[in-house]
């Protein structure tokens, strides 16, 4: 089985230390500058901004709902710690290089990203005012609405994996939404770029409870190589997962009512069978959740295919 260290419980959420694989590319430091190299070209400052209030914070840093004085459209600003040590720097540049690299409508778009003279760094993106896909927790969802939103998920995870970037923490927590029915996928310090057709990414970061089961123990009896070479179908489990506890309104590894913790969800999914949509649900759902929720990495289907699944064509 695979070694925990430092587990650290949120919700519904195990998180491992984060520390960065040796496989992964080294990344650009961040400039010394007023303003790092924008994401895009809107020409905005943060003398620019008006903060409204605090939308979240952790231990990353803080996320502000700020307006622009000129234009009073609306962003997140995301505020990133000063002190932040080498692992939480690491996160931050690679979050920033996959900002840099990504335009997709589904994917949380970077605006500019700041640097002060102290060094603390200032990420401006999209504002979603509903906030994350946790707030439909236990709430009723319809297959016609989790279909929307599936498609829209699966439409920003395609773009990704096209561009050899595997996500590595899709669940609730990183998928936002907005009154314009919109979701898009934010959140990328954990996230990689594949520098090679064949660079394994079964490395321990992301967030226990959604991690797929190569991922938990990549050596267990069953995992093939062609099971460990196939490093994007942990982002459709992880995908699979957080569809089915959006519809049923609770974490669906464990009986409803049982409180999470890591030796439980560790052996819900390397050793029990995977979870299934409710008897009461279509077929074209329970197909949908089974193609994302097998065991077997080499047999979940792709984000590509999941686009064309019956269950997201009346969507159409």
């Amino acid at each position: 089985m695979v070694l925990v260290r430092n587990p650290r419980f949120l919700n519904l959420k195990l998180q491992p230390s984060t520390t960065t694989p040796s496989t992964c590319p080294s990344f650009f430091p961040i400039a010394a500058a007023s303003m790092v190299t924008s994401c895009a070209s809107n020409n905005i400052s943060t003398t620019d901004l008006d903060r409204i209030n605090v939308l979240g914070s952790g231990n990353g840093g803080t996320v502000f709902k700020v307006k622009n004085k000129t234009t009073s459209e609306i962003y997140a600003l995301k505020k990133i710690k000063e002190d932040m040590d080498s692992t939480s720097r690491q996160q931050l540049l690679r979050e920033i290089e996959i900002l840099r690299l990504v335009n997709s409508s589904s994917i949380v778009k970077c605006h500019d990203i700041f640097q002060n003279p102290s060094g603390e760094v200032s990420i401006l993106m999209d504002y979603m005012d509903l906030g994350t896909l946790e707030s439909l927790r236990g709430k009723v969802v319809t297959e016609d609405q989790l279909a929307l939103m599936a498609r829209q998920i699966l439409q920003g995870l395609n773009y990704l994996h096209e561009l050899k970037i595997v996500h590595r923490d899709i669940k609730p927590a990183n998928l936002l939404r907005s009154s314009k029915e919109e979701v898009k996928i934010a959140d990328f310090g954990v996230s990689k770029i594949v520098a090679k057709s064949l660079n394994k990414c079964n490395s321990f970061v992301g967030t226990y409870a959604y991690m797929s089961p190569e991922r938990l123990d990549s050596e267990a009896e069953g995992v093939t190589e062609e099971d460990r070479l196939n490093v994007y179908a942990g982002d459709i489990w992880s995908f699979g997962l957080t569809m089915l506890e959006i519809f049923v309104g609770y974490f669906p590894l464990l009986p409803q009512g049982q409180k999470p913790d890591q030796a439980a969800i560790i052996c819900a999914v390397c050793f029990a069978e995977p979870p299934k949509a409710p008897e009461e649900c279509s077929d074209e759902l329970k197909s949908f959740i089974d193609c994302c929720l097998r065991k077997k990495a080499s047999e979940r289907w792709t984000a590509s295919q999941l686009l064309n699944h019956p269950f997201l064509q009346h969507q159409d």
